[in-house]
């Protein structure tokens, strides 16, 4: 069942270790991640694995904390305790990182005694056998983008297929599913949900709008980098979108994206869990039409992420200088340093970057005004 898009079955996991084990890149992974780790030494250990949870306790969870340790000042939780132990949980987060998001929600639901959640993984990422081999023994599974099929009508086909299987995972399978509130990161620093993505829930849910989406346990997760994944390519894209110059992803942009944000400094993160949405906040929308209570249900996650973001120096720095005023408070040193990095990049760029860039920091301070 779901054969095509489900993360491997525990049988599976033997069979694709020794392929990841056996690929040409492996040792430059390992040489990366584990600087002078025999690379002997991870092959044996992911050749004893045997099941999904194996593979993410004893290979993926020291992966992860070591480029925390590498590239971060430190990785926080807040709202676990909203989590109940015998629930599982459609995890709706914004989307800064295109791997590490979803990644360091993993670790942290282990730290806290909890099982690892399912993770969507677009279909324009899971190419190569390595990145699918280590993304399905990491309970990952494969949701389809606008841009990987042919016609709105097979796209609507695939989204009712996902929404099946994301329904299944939580009501059958036992697992929680982690999903971006929106296609594809967050650009411009403005957190928004997707109204698609809520009708997307529903497809596999029945007639009953509030029931449908009340049995998958919606929580949102809002998570906040110090210093933004991929600023400057972020930067240019909507540099290059506000020229009227339509952007077209070049060969290898994604893979570019997820090693840039795995290796880049993010200063401190923090990940905050929302209070979940629960029936008793869906039955006031239950008179509404599909359209009016999609983007209701959007509004209220989004009423629960944004606030919840954590606000650091740079962004109010970044809000500062976009206003021209300066209303918050941190050092001429923080001030300075903003500053710097983002003359560091706008060096090398037309000056009209300068404002974008700043934005991408300012959005989630100004959005909450």
């Amino acid at each position: 069942m779901f054969d095509d898009i489900r993360p491997y079955l525990d049988s599976e996991i033997p069979a694709a270790m020794q392929r990841i084990v056996s690929d040409k890149y492996f040792p430059l992974v390992c040489d990366f991640l584990f600087p002078g780790k025999p690379v002997q030494g991870i092959a044996a250990t992911m050749g004893s694995c045997r099941t999904a949870e194996e593979f993410q306790r004893r290979i993926m969870y020291d992966t992860i904390y070591a480029i925390v340790h590498k590239t971060t000042d430190g990785l926080t939780v807040s709202g676990m305790e909203r989590l109940a132990p015998d629930k599982n949980y459609l995890f709706v987060s914004n989307h800064r990182d295109i791997m590490l998001d979803a990644a360091f929600l993993q670790v942290l639901l282990l730290d806290a005694g909890r099982r690892t959640s399912e993770i969507t993984f677009g279909a324009n990422l899971m190419q190569g056998q390595l990145v699918i081999d280590v993304g399905r023994s990491n309970k990952m599974f494969r949701i389809e983008r606008p841009t990987t099929v042919t016609s709105a009508r097979e796209f609507l086909e695939k989204s009712k297929y996902v929404s099946e299987y994301i329904r299944y995972a939580i009501t059958q399978k036992g697992e929680s599913v982690w999903i971006a509130q929106r296609n594809g990161r967050t650009k411009d620093g403005d957190d928004t949900t997707d109204q698609g993505i809520i009708k997307m829930f529903g497809l596999s849910g029945g007639s009953d709008k509030v029931e449908a989406l009340a049995e998958l346990n919606i929580c949102p997760l809002s998570i906040s980098y110090e210093w933004e994944p991929c600023d400057e390519l972020k930067a240019l894209e909507l540099f290059a979108r506000s020229s009227g110059i339509p952007y077209i992803k070049k060969p290898g942009e994604d893979l570019n994206s997820i090693l840039t944000g795995i290796q880049q400094p993010k200063g401190r993160v923090h990940l905050s869990v929302c209070q979940p949405i629960g029936k008793k906040d869906l039955e006031p929308l239950r008179g509404l039409p599909s359209a009016s209570f999609n983007k209701e249900v959007a509004a209220l996650i989004d009423s629960r992420i944004r606030p919840a973001y954590r606000l650091y120096p740079n962004n109010y720095i970044a809000a500062d200088f976009i206003t021209g005023k300066r209303r918050h408070s941190y050092t001429n040193k923080e001030r300075d340093a903003f500053l710097s990095h983002v003359d560091g990049i706008v060096k090398d760029y037309p000056e009209e970057l300068r404002q974008i860039l700043v934005s991408i920091y300012a959005n989630p301070v100004l959005k909450s005004l």
